[in-house]
Parts: structure tokens; sequence; C-alpha cells
């Protein structure tokens, strides 16, 4: 199977090849086990597809490149005669492919008659006309037999011609018109055509003929009709060679007939140009040739002069140009050819060049007798021999640009059927050298017929044999004039043969390619009639893409040689019609092959392989490969089935794409100054052959729009659909071939020389060959796809479902191209939007969705991907729940939704689920009404990003926001159906399909939101409860996430408020105690004073029921208690200043600081700092230092004093007295026995002093009194008293003081034994010490002064009480 096995006894050809050596033989098992690189992936990866179709796009511009416009090929040089001519037939560029006898019956009577015929072909409808006297028949050559007659008119019929009709005259069915002519008259008859099926899968045209009772007689005979694309008809007369048209119109007006015959060459004209007038008749008009691209018309005379009309307005024509003298002109530009003398000077034919073939404007192509051909283009100078017409708007003169001479080196038919061979491997034979040195040269000599059609020239000449023809047949030679890459051996200039003198061989324009045709001679049995092209395939015509992008010269078979047939040509001879091919180079490819497998002879695959260049052939190579429809030279059946390749041919086609496609090779670029250098691959043949046969199997449609403004406003398809199928089956039948022979892109083993490793460079080189290829690949199985999903809309009225999209999904639809839509992110969101919409549709008409989207799924996956279909059964399911009556069935359907929704949730728009939602609220199913949108919240974050986002608390500014935002709107679904449920059971009111308890949906949705593990979920649904005030429900529930949720930042007072709740409803006293500590101490909550006491309160509370046993935290829970009482006691000092200042509040010195104590709690030095202090407020002074127990008398005492001061300061000594009780009693009784607030000691000294300033003024017994009463007990009180009167310390030294002083003490001894007497007095529970008293009043009376009666009579009573009670 390998060439290098079937070379390996002729070494000498692998050396032949100056494409070097070809690469070694693959074994394909071995590698088939590697892992294919065709599989396209599952995601869409939208730039490797667009990385695909910038490599299609580069080859379609190659495409449109390669190829050298016809202008090109003759401006290098005034003339030119290079052909290529093979020595063999089976190499021969036309050949013979079939022949179809003139049917039976007409054969007979053509036979039997002496009578008048003549024929003519008619290729538009598939039909050749035969006149025989005043019969006309026409016969359909697809069908073979069928005969359509007209014999209705009693002259000789000579000539029949097809035109298009004006628009409006006729009926609609008529599209055509047949002109038929006879020696006296000119008539119309209109033709319909209806396609229908015919033999062998093709479809032949059904004819109507109409009647149109249009015909005029004329006084010459017509010949050499033609039309004009608006339904004008032009004709020659026989006789008079002038120009005249037949004009019909609809009615008789007033001013023309309905049909009439103008004369043009007469009149107006005349005057204008007496040359062509009938003053000299010998120069009559013999041919017209219409160019419709150009919209104008030329015309012939017999003296080979042409002129240039254009139709001017109803009935009147515009003359442009006539060019005569062309002999002269011919003679500049080739002087002294032989094929070139007045006798042989006889231009026969004019055809007019497409623009599709000459971008440049070469124009027409005039053919002589002896098969000069002459091309003309607008000149740029206008010059032009003969003369012009006045120069008219928009119109450049034509003048004759290049003279090509006919094949001097043609060899005769009879030499080719016995083909000589040289050494296998003469593939070309060098440009016009002959084959046999013996042999003469064939000279064309008289033509009679000719046909130009896209590049090719076809010619009768008549043959040296009785009743044969020889065909002419010359078309480009690619292989010489493209820039294929191919191998060129030295340009061997055109030998001259002895008998043509050197003087015109001129040589090209340096670097222009000459033209270069390859010539040969096809023998025909019987007499030519005429020779017409085969009207091209509708495959080539279906598109014409965009004028932004590059289409290929019509003249580069290469591009078109896969999408559409092979150019052929009809021959009419009086025997019948013979079709001859035009050999292309896949059919050439094609036969090289055969030949490898029967002779073995690899050497034409490899001279093919130089000829088009490594990466043309590898791409024609994958064609036959894997079947085209168009590898069969034959017109192809309506969808094109596969041309079938025999698997022997296929392997050797893949062999030889093997190892022609050599390897990929990296050419490293090193930066200067850097270490690193990078590189480019040069991609093998295989990898550019892949390229080219893809993007040209796509080219039809791939810059397309999809659509086009269709019937009733909607849009269709822009492109058929057959032309989509047949490129799909190819595209297909390649994907197969590449899926099933994965080592067609692999290394061979023995490309690594050795056990050493491929280079670093080649390694990269084969990666990156190994990346495009694979991209490639998914495109190819994308835009196979991409077809069938175009068919399937199709099939569903594409028209219609766009109507139905939004208005800019349709908008969208209408500029995509078909490209776009397989490669770009709009193309996605399209295809989702009809998805959807045919999907739709069906539910809508009740129909299952199973079907349809089974079939998206198998034929284009990619536009649908599994998950959508889920969701379409999901939502059929729904739709079947609606429907049923039987619960239970209904919550089976509803089950199976719900499970499929879950499964395709990724792709679930938001918009959809909350439709869900809303259906499943409407069917009162809770468990999809919860579960779906908590199962899509997790869905749409799968990585996470938004649980991230919570977790850090909310960031601003975060990326990860819109992620935590689409799972809120699904959490906010959830919410929504809650409310739902909850309203219906407020309400009572039930959905109308439903039957269900709404407290048990209710409760059941409660259940499943509960029961959900999404603590998210959980932390939105506790602040919507509590938003609707179910705090205390939440609390007695205590669900899972709850203490979390409170707990989470940011804090606030409700949340903390209800976290306290929670840990004394869940037996955490402590917990409690601690968050209602946080809560009195918090800066960040705006409390007012007395709430951050009632806090610390409750929290003290919490604190001291903490159990003993809990958890081993006794130590703690005591010292977190002790910390929270004393921090109690600093609050309620707080809470006395700020009511201390409350009067003050709006005084200049104080606004500020009372403001401050109601923002937080501040500790007891603060307070004495920042208040007491400054503001000099002696009372909370002494409530700041009872509270802090700080023992200082230099910071009490002098308070005392400055209290007793402001007590008695300008005011008399009684009212003193009284302000004096008033103020230290409360104190005293507040503040006994704390030292550091109430100095016992300094405070009666204080008010003995006062006393015994006043004496007299103020009763004995004042001071003790005011003591006892602040809570001091008389035994204090006593030691005190007794403490001064022992003293001697001023003003205790003073006798009158210390009298004062017994006085004093007499009182209190007195009243302590009275509240002694009084049973329950806490007096007559301490122990009375009678012993020392009744001492001590001993002592007091013997020192008593005689005059203090008074006090002498309270000592002897205390004595007498003594005596008495104890």
């Amino acid at each position: 199977m390998a060439f290098l096995s079937s070379m390996a006894a002729q070494p000498n050809l692998a050396s032949s090849s100056s494409a070097g050596p070809l690469l070694g033989s693959v074994n394909g098992s071995k590698l088939r086990q590697t892992q294919a690189a065709s599989k396209p992936a599952p995601v869409l990866d939208l730039p490797a597809l667009q990385a695909a179709s910038q490599v299609l796009q580069e080859q379609l511009v190659k495409d449109s490149q390669i190829v050298p416009d016809l202008g090109e090929l003759i401006s290098g040089s005034p003339s030119s005669a290079s052909y290529t001519v093979f020595p063999d037939d089976y190499r021969a560029p036309f050949q013979k492919r079939r022949h179809i006898g003139i049917p039976e019956s007409l054969w007979q009577y053509y036979t039997s008659t002496n009578l008048a015929t003549h024929m003519g072909l008619l290729p538009e409808i598939d039909r050749v006309w035969i006149a025989i006297d005043h019969n006309l028949f026409l016969w359909d050559y697809v069908d073979g037999q069928e005969l359509s007659s007209f014999v209705d008119q009693p002259d000789v019929i000579t000539h029949v011609a097809l035109v298009k009709p004006k628009s409006g005259v006729f009926i609609d069915e008529i599209t055509s018109l047949l002109v038929i002519c006879t020696p006296v008259t000119v008539l119309l008859i209109g033709v319909s055509i209806t396609p229908v099926p015919g033999p062998n899968n093709q479809t032949r045209k059904e004819i109507k003929l109409y009647a149109t009772d249009m015909s005029i007689a004329c006084d010459v005979e017509m010949s050499s009709v033609i039309g004009t694309p608006d339904g004008r008809i032009f004709m020659a007369g026989s006789q008079d060679g002038n120009l005249y048209e037949l004009h019909y119109q609809e009615k008789e007006g007033w001013f023309g007939k309905r049909v009439q015959l103008i004369n043009h060459s007469v009149g107006g004209v005349q005057s204008l140009l007496p040359r062509i007038g009938s003053s000299n008749a010998d120069d009559r008009i013999t041919t017209l040739v219409s160019d419709p691209a150009r919209n104008c018309f030329y015309t012939l005379t017999a003296k080979n002069t042409i002129s240039v009309w254009r139709t001017n307005g109803d009935k009147h024509v515009q003359h442009l140009q006539t060019i005569s003298n062309l002999y002269k002109a011919a003679q500049d530009k080739v002087p002294g050819s032989p094929a070139l003398t007045p006798q042989n000077f006889n231009i026969i034919a004019l055809h007019v060049i497409d623009p599709s073939e000459s971008r440049s404007g070469v124009q027409l192509v005039a053919i002589t007798t002896n098969g000069v051909r002459l091309y003309f283009s607008p000149s740029a100078l206008g010059s032009t021999y003969g003369w012009g017409a006045s120069s008219t708007p928009g119109f450049r003169n034509l003048s004759l640009a290049h003279v090509r001479l006919p094949p001097p080196n043609l060899i005769h038919p009879d030499e080719l059927s016995n083909p000589y061979r040289e050494a296998p491997g003469a593939f070309a034979i060098s440009q016009g050298q002959p084959s046999q040195p013996t042999s003469r040269p064939y000279i064309i000599t008289i033509l009679e017929d000719t046909c130009y059609d896209l590049g090719t020239t076809i010619a009768v000449q008549r043959g040296d044999v009785a009743d044969t023809d020889y065909l002419v047949c010359m078309a480009p030679d690619l292989t010489q004039i493209a820039s294929l890459g191919q191998v060129r051996g030295p340009q061997v200039q055109q030998p001259a043969p002895q008998y043509v003198s050197h003087a015109y061989t001129t040589t090209a324009v340096a670097n222009r390619v000459p033209l270069t045709e390859r010539a040969t001679l096809v023998p025909v049995p019987g007499l030519t009639w005429g020779i017409a092209p085969v009207p091209r395939s509708k495959y080539s015509l279906a598109t014409s893409a965009p004028a932004n992008t590059p289409a290929p010269l019509i003249t580069n078979e290469l591009a078109t040689q896969f999408s559409e047939p092979a150019r052929q040509y009809i021959i009419l001879t009086n025997g019948g019609l013979h079709w001859v091919a035009k050999r292309r180079a896949v059919d050439a490819l094609k036969e090289a092959i055969e030949e490898f497998q029967v002779e073995g002879n690899a050497q034409p695959l490899i001279d093919l392989r130089d000829s088009y260049g490594r990466d043309q052939t590898c791409a024609m190579l994958l064609a036959i490969a894997s079947g085209n429809t168009f590898l069969d030279p034959m017109e192809q059946s309506p969808l094109g089935s596969m041309s079938h390749v025999s698997a022997d041919l296929a392997a050797v086609a893949r062999q030889a794409f093997y190892d022609f496609g050599e390897r990929p090779t990296w050419a490293e670029r090193v930066t200067y100054g850097t270490s690193e250098g990078s590189g480019t691959a040069t991609f093998s043949g295989r990898r550019e052959g892949l390229a080219l046969y893809f993007a040209r199997l796509v080219r039809p449609f791939w810059k397309v729009k999809l659509t086009k403004p269709g019937a009733n406003g909607l849009q269709e398809l822009s492109v058929p659909d057959d032309i989509l199928v047949i490129a799909q089956k190819n595209l297909f039948a390649l994907k197969e071939l590449l899926d099933t022979n994965p080592y067609l892109f692999h290394s061979a083993p023995g490309d690594h020389t050795g056990a050493r490793s491929a280079a670093a460079s080649e390694q990269e080189a084969w990666k990156a060959e190994q990346s495009s290829v694979s991209q490639l690949l998914s495109l190819l199985g994308r835009t196979i796809e991409a077809v069938s999903f175009l068919l399937l809309l199709n099939d569903h009225k594409l028209g219609e479902l766009i109507a139905q999209c939004d208005p800019e999904i349709q908008k969208l639809a209408s500029t995509l191209t078909f490209e776009e839509l397989i490669t770009v992110e709009r193309g996605v969101t399209a295809s989702r939007a009809l998805v959807n919409v045919i999907i739709n549709q069906q539910i809508g008409q009740q129909i299952s969705v199973d079907t349809i989207s089974e079939v998206l799924q198998q034929r284009c996956g990619s536009f649908c991907s599994t998950d959508d279909v889920m969701l379409y059964k999901a939502r059929e399911n729904v739709r079947k729940a609606v429907g049923t009556r039987n619960p239970m069935e209904r919550q089976t359907w509803l089950g199976e939704s719900l499970r499929l929704f879950m499964k395709g949730a990724r792709n679930l728009e938001f918009d959809k689920l909350r439709e869900i939602c809303g259906d499943y609220q409407e069917l009162n199913y809770a468990k999809g009404a919860v579960e779906l949108p908590l199962h899509c919240a997790q869905a749409f974050d799968t990585d996470l990003q938004g649980q991230e986002y919570w977790i850090a608390g909310c960031p601003a500014n975060d990326s990860r926001a819109q992620f935590w935002e689409r799972r809120k709107h699904c959490y906010e679904l959830v919410l929504d159906s809650l409310s739902v449920f909850e309203e219906r059971c407020v309400s009572g009111k039930q959905s109308a399909a439903q039957s269900d308890d709404p407290e048990t949906v209710r409760g059941h949705a409660y259940e499943l939101a509960f029961a959900s593990e999404d603590e998210m979920f959980h932390s939105t649904l506790y602040d919507w409860l509590i938003s609707r005030g179910m705090a205390d429900e939440l609390l007695e529930m205590r669900p899972a996430y709850l203490e979390a949720h409170l707990r989470r930042e940011p804090a606030a007072v409700e949340k903390l408020q209800l976290l306290w709740q929670f840990y004394v409803k869940d037996g955490q006293p402590l917990r409690a105690a601690e968050v209602l500590a946080i809560l009195a101490e918090s800066t960040e909550f705006n409390l007012s004073l007395d709430t951050r006491l009632e806090y610390l309160t409750l929290a003290v509370g919490n604190a001291k029921s903490h159990p003993v046993s809990v958890g081993g935290r006794h130590e703690t829970a005591i010292a977190f208690l002790t910390d929270l009482e004393e921090k109690l006691d600093v609050a309620q000092v707080q809470l006395e200043l700020y009511n201390t200042l409350l009067p003050r509040q709006h005084e200049p010195e104080v606004a500020e600081r009372f403001k401050a104590l109601s923002v937080r709690l501040y500790n007891i030095t603060e307070l004495y700092q920042l208040w007491a202090e400054p503001l000099d407020l002696p009372l909370i002074k002494l409530l700041i230092l009872h509270v802090s127990e700080h023992r200082d008398d230099g910071i009490v005492r002098p308070i005392w004093n400055k209290i007793f001061e402001e007590a008695v300061e300008g005011v008399d000594p009684k009212v003193a007295a009284d302000r004096i009780v008033a103020k230290v009693i409360p104190l005293g009784q507040r503040y006994y026995p704390s030292e550091s607030a109430f100095p016992l000691q300094h405070i009666a000294s204080l008010l003995v002093r006062f006393a015994l300033a006043h004496q007299g003024e103020i009763p004995y017994g004042w001071a003790p009194r005011i003591l006892v009463q602040c809570g001091v007990p008389y035994p204090e009180v006593w030691d005190i008293l007794h403490e001064m009167y022992e003293s001697q310390v001023p003003p205790f030294n003073e006798q009158a003081n210390v009298q004062a002083i017994s006085s004093d003490i007499a009182v209190l001894l007195t009243d302590w034994i009275e509240a002694a007497k009084r049973p329950q007095s806490a007096a007559s529970r301490e122990e009375f010490p009678v012993f020392r008293i009744d001492q001590a009043v001993e002592q007091y009376l013997a020192e008593l002064e005689p005059g203090r009666t008074e006090t002498k009579a309270a000592y002897e009573s205390i004595k007498r009480q003594l005596r008495r009670h104890w």
C-alpha cells in the first residue's frame, strides 16, 4: 500500500520528485490506538472555533489569489502561444463522457425526407430544437425520448432562439419565449417550465408551449436572434445585414401595433453611420451577441467589424463604438505570424467574457477561422483602430488587448489513440514539444462552430476523415499559471516549429506568468450543428457571497471542484448529442491512484503532486479518501449522493495524503539580547490540505447571512436547503474519515531519527500542528451540527420561529452569518433562543418534546445540550401535572419535573426559574417551590465565590458580589413561595388547581426550608421571619443555624437581643450574660443609659443563675459576676451623675459633657476626672469615692469641709444647723460605715465644733443625735465623744468645751438607754455595756461643773435606770 514499498524496485523514481523523498509509510493500526484528536470537546471553546475559522478565512483568501486574472495573464505581452499538450489520451484535458442518439421516431422522419432540416441547442431548457420543413420538434435530452412539437404554421423554419419575456405582457407561468424565424415571418411562442424528477435521480424540465398570437411578416429572413435581460429582442436580417428589433406590447395602442419590426440600421443611425447603412450593403451584420452583465450587445459584420450597442429607451438603441481594421491591429501585435494572413483572417464568432472570469475587465473575445483569438478590453486611452462613436458616459471604448495564436503542437487524434509512452513520468510535455519527432503537428484551418465558456474555448474543425468532426478544446493550465507551491522545471520557451519565424516569439514581461492552456483534439462522429456549455449547476450559482469576502475566479477549478460538478459541453451532431467533460485535477488524481492500484506505478501520482503542489494535492486526496458528492464528473442527483470510492482506492488516497503531507517545521526567531527565542510553525501539507478542503466545502455559505427577507415579511434561509445538505454530507464524510483514521495527523515513529527524541523545535512544530488540527476538527463537528440545526429549524418554518423571538434576537438572527452562528457568542445566544422557541411551540401544541429534543441532541448536540433537553422535558412534566386530575399522578409528574430541573439547573436562566417557581406555587407543590431555587443557588455559584463573599462579610466593591446576588435572588424565590403559602392560609383561598389543605402545604414548605443545609439561606430566612415579627416562634424552635446567624457580623441590637434570649431559652445563662454585657458596653449602638443599665442588671441576674457545676467554668463565672457587679455600680454612678446634670444640661460648660454621658459606659476614673472634678460636684465625688472604696483623707475631708461651709455660709446658726442636718443625715445613712466617703471622726469633729461655736443656740446632744440618725451605733458615737472629752487637744483643752461635750454625752447615753429598753430596737439587740457606762457616769459626775444642773440630773437619772433595769 505504501508508495515506498512499491517504489523500491524503481529507485530512480523517488529521486525524480524534486520535492525530496516521500516520507515513510505508516502502520495505521499501531497509531490508531493513540488518542484521536478529533472528538470535539463537549464544552464550547469559542476561541478555538474562532482560531479555526480564521484559518478557513486564510484559505479562502488564498483561493481568491492563486489563479491570476485573465487580464493579468494577457497584459504581460501583446500575444501568446503557450500550450501544454499531452501525448496520451489518458491525461487529455477533455474527454467524451456519453452519447445519446436522436429519438427513433424523429430519426426515421429525419432520414426519410428530403426536406430542409435545421437544428440547434436550447440548454437553458434542456432541449434540442429540430426543424424539419415547417415542423418544430423540441427534444428533451435529459429524458432521452420526450418530444414536444409545434406545427401550426406553414413556412420552413430556419432559426429558433430562446429569450426572456418582457415583464407584465404574459401570464406569470411564461418564463421564456421561443422566437421562431421563417423566411417570411417571425413569431413568438410562450414557454413555461416545471421541474420534475427524471431518470437517474436527475431533475428534468417539463415544458408547456403557449400560443401568444404574436407574429409579424417580414421582407427578409431573420437570423442570430438575441434577447436582453429586460425582454427586448434583436436580430440580424440575413439578406440585408441590418439590425432589427422585434417590438411587442400587451395591447394595440395609439402609437404602435401590438407587434412591429424596427430596423435600427436605417433611419436615425444611417446619417450618422454611412458605413453600415444600406449604402454599404456588402458589410452586413452576421452575428449578434448579448452581454447582459454589462447591459449591452455586440454585432459582427461580414468584414470583421465589431460594434457595441446599448438599449436606450423603448424602441431605441444607442450605438457606442465600432472597431474595425482588426487585421492590421492583430498584425501589429504578432508581426509575421503565419496564422495571420489576409486570406485566413476571418472572424467567425464573438464571445462575451463573464466578469467573474476577469475582474480587470477583459470583455470580449473574437475567434477567427483558423483559431486565432482576439481579446478586447476597455482601453486606458480609448485609442482604437477604426473609429469610435462619440464618448458615452459610463462606457470605456474597447480595444484589442491581446492576440492568442492557435496551438502549434496539437497531436492528431489518431496518434493519441495509440498512446506512445515514454518512460512513465514524462508528465507535462514541456510546453509545445511534440511527442514524436516524426509526427507533424495538426494545424487548425477552418473552424465551423465555436463556444467560449468561463475560460474554456471549444471549436469544431471538420475532420480529415469522412463523417467525423474534431473538437479543438483549450482551457487554462492551472499547473502553469497558478501559484500553487508546485515544483516547476525550468521554464521552457515555446520551441518554434521550423516553419514559424522567430520574429513574434515575445517573451513574457518579467515575473508575469504568460497565459498557458492545455489543448487537445477530441474526435466526434457526425456533422456538428451546435455546441453549448451545460448551464452551470445550481450548486455553483447558489450563493452570492457578500462583496467584502474573497471569492475565487471562476477559472480556479481547484477551488470549485468540490462544490459543483465538472464543466460539461453538449455537442449536437446530425446523429445525436455528445457530452464532453473537462477533466479536473481531482479526476486526474483519482485516475493516477487507479493506475497505481493496477500497475503499481507511483510516478503519475508524484508528477501530479509536483504539478499541483503539496497542499492542493493533499486537499484533493482528502476528498478522494473521504468521498465527495462531486467526484463523479457527471451531473449529480438532486441531493448529491456520495460518490462511491472503493475501500482500496480510499486506502491509497489516505496513504498518499500521509506521505505527501510531509512534516511541520519550526522557524526559530531569536530576539537579540535575550536568551529566549520565539518561533513560528510551518504546517505540514496534511494540515494545509485539511484546511483547504474544509474551507472549500463551506465556501458557498460561510460568509453569507443566515436569512434574507422572504414572503409575508418573514425571514427565510438565504442558502437553498440542498446546498447545505450536500455541504453537510461532504463535511460529515470528512469527519468520519478523520475520526476513524486519527493517525493521519500523527508523526510517524520513523520521523524521529533513531531513539533520540525529536529536537525541541520539532516538537514545538508538531505541537502547533496538533493544536491547529484539533481546532479545525472542533469547528468541523460544530459546522456539521450547525447545518443540521438550520435544516431542522427550516423544517419547523424558520421565518415563523424567528418572528416569535424577542425583537433583539430577531435582529440578531437576521444579521448573523453562518460563520458567526457557529463561532461567536452572539450565535450561541441566537441559537439558544431559537431552540427555546421550537420547544415552546411543541409544548404549546401539546406535542411531546422527547422527539424533538432527541433529534436536536443527536444531530446538533452543541446547539442543544443535555442540560437544555432536561429542562425541556421537565417543563413538559409540569404541563402534564397541570393537566391531570389524579393527585398521585400529579405528584409523580411534579417530582419528575423537579428532578430534571435540578439536573439541568446550571443552564436555567433566572427568569425561567422564577416562572417555574410560580407554576409550583400555583400547583401547591411546596417541595419544588422551595427545593428548586435552593438547588439553583448552589448551581449558580459552583466555585463558591458567592459563599466566600458572604463569609467575608460582603465587602464593598468586590467582584464576587455578583455571585452572591445570584444566590440571594434564588433565596428570595423561596421566601416568595413561603409568603404565598402563608397568604393562602390566612385568606383560606386555595389555588384553582388544588385540593390540598393550605395549612399542610405551608407546614411542609417551612419544614423543607428549615431542613436546608445552606447556612446562607438560613440566614436570609431568619432575617425575613424576624422582619415579619416571628422572632418568638424562632426562639421557641431554635433551628440549627440560628445561633450562628445571630452572632454573625455585622452585629445589630435586635440580633443581640434575640441572641441573649436564645441562650436563656437554651439554658446557657452565662452566655446570655456575656451577650447582655456586650450590649450594655457597646459603642456602635445608640442606646439610652437606662437601657444599658437594664442590660447590665439582666447580665448580673443571668450570671448569678449560672449553675455551679456546669462545665467547670465556676471560677471564671465568679470572676465574671464580680466584674459585672462592679460595672453595674459604676453605671449607677454614671446614671446619678446624669440625673444631677440633667437640670444643667443647657449650660455651656455642661452641655457637651452631658451628651457624652449617654453615648457609652465609663469607668470610675473617667467619671471622676472628666465630670466630678472639672464640674466640682462634691456629692458625686463622695459617691465615686464610696463606690471605688478609695480611702484618701486628703480628698475626702476637703469635700466634707466644703459641704459644711456651703451649709453655714451667710445664714444664722439655727438655719445653718437645719441645713447641716438636711445634708449630713442622708449622706451618712447612704455611706456609713464607708470611711472612704464618710470619714466618721472628721464629720463628728465638724459637727461638734459647729455646736461648740454656737453654744446656747444649738441644744445639747445635737451632734451625737445627728450621727445616730446617720446610722452610727451608740457605742461608736459614745467612743468618739468620750475620746474628745479626754483628749485635751484644742478646742477640748478649754473647760467650757469639755463641759459642753459632757452635756452631749449625757443626752447620748439617755437616748441609748431609752433605745435599749425598747424591744426590737437595734440597740436592744446589741450587748449593752452596763458596767462601763456606770463607771463612766461616775467619772462624768465627778468632773462636772456644779452649775450644770440639767446635765447632772441626766446622769443621775441614767444611774437610776441602770439600777432598775439591769
